[in-house]
């Protein structure tokens, strides 16, 4: 094909990948809270001194999965992303 431009391939790194125990497969379709504002998530707990895994913008809608009343909350997406974030970023529909 003529005129055509392809992007160099690019290998992404280990991490760029989810961790199979953080995919719920199917992912789910009914939600149970809304995030207010935009917060990080983390894959293996609560964060120790270490930068998240990646961010949740405020208005993402989620499913609370576990909480047991402290600072964090499991919680999934409607992509099956199942993480940490804290709590008190969730407002319930």
């Amino acid at each position: 094909m003529e005129n055509m431009i392809r992007p160099e391939a690019v290998v992404l790194a280990d991490n760029a990948l989810i961790p199979p125990a953080n995919l719920i497969s199917p992912p789910p379709n009914q939600f149970t809270h809304e995030l207010t504002v935009g917060q990080p998530y983390y894959y293996a707990g609560a964060p120790q001194d270490r930068p998240p895994d990646g961010t949740f913008a405020a208005g993402t809608k989620v499913v609370l999965l576990v909480y047991n009343g402290g600072r964090y909350c499991r919680v999934a997406d409607r992509q099956g992303l199942y993480v940490e974030t804290e709590y008190r970023g969730l407002q319930q529909l």
